[in-house]
């Protein structure tokens, strides 16, 4: 994988990628940040709410963002300087989640870039909208020893 430098980007350059919602990676996903919270496992609790069924959480929606953002578009050696997240629709086990983002401003003598971040679901509803403002490599560079891609293209 090789990252991108500020003068390698333009506006309106995008990257995306897009991944199954699985029972079993979520159940690992809230172990390991103790997010325990009923509704992401209980359907007997969820059945009692207007989402009905267990919701994937937020930040794991949002941690695709941040898989785009570290291995496409800036790519490798980018570091995440904010994001501003809004969730507007559940994700759910069985979704498929694509996350984009796309380059709406370089600022050049700051080495940042703004980036629009959306994730959409398999119906193509967005299910996340935000901006992040990253600091891209100086120059190219390339990871090395970076095995396994959950994603698909």
């Amino acid at each position: 994988m090789t990252g991108l430098a500020i003068e390698e980007m333009a506006v309106g350059q995008t990257a995306e990628l897009s991944r199954d919602v699985k029972r079993e990676e979520i159940a690992v996903f809230v172990h390991l940040v103790g997010d325990r919270n009923p509704v992401h496992s209980d359907p007997a609790f969820m059945g009692s709410t207007v989402f009905r069924e267990p919701i994937v959480p937020g930040m794991w929606t949002a941690a695709q963002i941040s898989a785009v953002i570290g291995t496409r578009l800036p790519g490798p050696g980018s570091i995440y300087e904010t994001q501003d997240l809004r969730f507007l629709k559940p994700v759910r086990i069985g979704d498929v989640v694509t996350a984009r983002v796309e380059v709406v401003e370089l600022v050049h003598r700051r080495n940042r870039v703004r980036l629009k971040t959306t994730c959409t679901n398999q119906r193509g509803e967005e299910v996340l909208s935000g901006e992040a403002w990253v600091l891209p490599q100086n120059a190219p560079a390339t990871a090395r020893g970076v095995r396994g891609d959950p994603w698909r293209s």
